[in-house]
């Protein structure tokens, strides 16, 4: 398997090498040459694979240069009871034809683990075998920050520079990042928002004299291997959802900002697994939504994106939308970057022509979920079931409820647990959750934390000194 750039300036390259690059070096994104394609046969020789050996299975058909036998002992160590004590993906019931999709049983309480901790063994093996460091230069909305941090904290070779917009996240999220004390780990809150870190890890990434000379890479999701790891939990899920049903198909509903995880979905639907919708999940930053409804992409301003109670996904431009755009576009390098010079001129990106596509050939739906809507999606499905879902996991039964169809699963992809954010949990029905005394010591512990202006020097003169040569 080889990737390609979604601008067509990078020459194929293997899985490895591209783990190490995060952007490529013409500005794109990674992209396999073709999808692999997996038959009926192959999901039910799959069935009865547990979660390590089930991702040994799907990440191999895009890791073709890593030896199955490294590779099955990177899954198994990224997937091991230790490190999701409350199971792996579990997938639970709750009312109205709804499934949650239970990702959030790791070290961060969030679905970033997912793909974060088979990134921290795989990124690990690749610079070993190739004897380097890595600078791993990243921005945060929330949750990918710690979940790459507890992944790499303390690894030989990597040090980890992320960026998160000062004040846009949780207390809880923040204490997870900032309280680690690790000498590779470093914490940079940046005025404005998310857009404003991601827009400045671009810059640096986009400089291939400077990405060069300091061994940069990304965890985000402009990392392809995170998708691909994501896309994991899908066949996981769908294996579950189908055992005993005597059903085939299955919808996904996907809280989504930064469009990488409703994207590994994509991948996951192309490669022949049965999904009927792929649901788009908004909050009130509905960029997203407005594209899949309308087919114009209109991304906002750090002024227009506003703070909500589901933060994580307070994005007005998601990176991972130029892969889906590459293949609506023919999978053609020069149609997409005219598309993005006519964003870049316009400040909207015009697909209207595209949009019959966007809900037949490929699946999408999609819908926005606002602060009322979180708060009386909680206080229902508590009443209903005794379960409390975090915010963004509301924003995401919200929509799901809007396209359930009889005899099709919904499956529900959880974000993160609740205890990450008590202030709305509380609002919504008077509860407060109750923490263990690791997790009360970690909200006490000092926070190591840098504060920054939006200033894309000053972020290259820290990094600079600061950079494992």
């Amino acid at each position: 398997m080889q990737y390609i750039s979604t601008r067509g300036g990078m020459e194929p390259t293997e899985f490895c090498e591209t783990l190490l690059e995060g952007l490529a070096p013409d500005g794109g994104l990674a992209i396999p040459t073709q999808l692999p394609s997996v038959d009926a046969s192959t999901l039910e020789a799959w069935r009865g694979l547990d979660y390590a050996d089930l991702a040994t299975e799907v990440i191999g058909l895009f890791a073709t240069d890593i030896p199955r036998d490294d590779l099955s002992a990177m899954t198994h160590a990224a997937y091991s009871a230790d490190k999701f004590p409350g199971g792996i993906v579990p997938l639970r019931d709750i009312d109205g034809g709804i499934t949650l999709v239970g990702l959030s049983e790791g070290p961060t309480l969030a679905f970033k683990d997912m793909a974060m901790q088979f990134l921290g063994q795989v990124m690990e093996y690749a610079l070993e075998r190739r004897g380097t460091t890595l600078n791993i230069v990243g921005a945060t909305s929330g949750d990918t920050g710690s979940a790459a941090e507890q992944a790499f904290r303390g690894k030989k070779h990597i040090n980890v520079f992320m960026l998160s917009p000062q004040g846009r996240m949780s207390g809880f999220q923040r204490a997870q990042m900032f309280s680690l004390q690790d000498e590779n780990i470093h914490n940079i809150a940046v005025e404005g928002v998310f857009d404003d870190a991601q827009n400045l890890v671009k810059a640096l990434s986009g400089d291939l004299e400077f990405k060069r000379a300091h061994n940069l890479g990304a965890v985000n999701s402009i990392n392809l291997a995170r998708i691909v790891a994501q896309v994991v939990y899908y066949f996981w899920a769908w294996l579950r959802a189908t055992d005993n049903r005597g059903v085939l198909e299955v919808s996904v509903a996907v809280p989504s900002g930064n469009f990488g995880n409703i994207l590994a979905g994509y991948f996951a639907k192309s490669m022949g697994l049965p999904i009927r919708k792929l649901v788009l999940a908004a909050n009130e930053n509905n960029v997203l939504d407005e594209f899949f409804r309308t087919g114009l992409y209109r991304p906002r301003s750090s002024e227009q994106t506003l703070a909500t109670s589901s933060p994580s996904m307070d994005i007005s431009k998601a990176s991972n939308l130029e892969r889906f755009l590459f293949d609506l576009l023919g999978r053609d390098a020069a149609r997409m970057n005219a598309a993005w010079a006519e964003l870049d001129a316009n400040g909207v990106l015009d697909l209207t022509a595209e949009l019959p596509r966007l809900t037949g050939e490929f699946g999408f739906g999609s819908g926005t979920s606002t602060h009322a809507d979180r708060l009386a999606t909680i206080k229902a499905v508590y009443k209903a079931t005794g379960e409390i879902i975090d915010p963004h996991t509301a924003d995401g039964v919200k929509v799901a409820r809007d396209y359930v169809e009889e005899g099709v699963p919904m499956l529900v992809m959880e974000t993160a647990k609740p205890a990450k954010f008590q202030e709305t949990i509380t609002e919504a029905i008077g509860v407060e959750i109750e923490l263990n005394d690791e997790l009360r010591a970690m909200l006490d512990a000092p926070q190591r934390v840098v504060e920054m202006p939006s200033d894309e020097q000053l972020l290259r003169y820290y990094v600079s000194k600061h950079a494992a040569l």
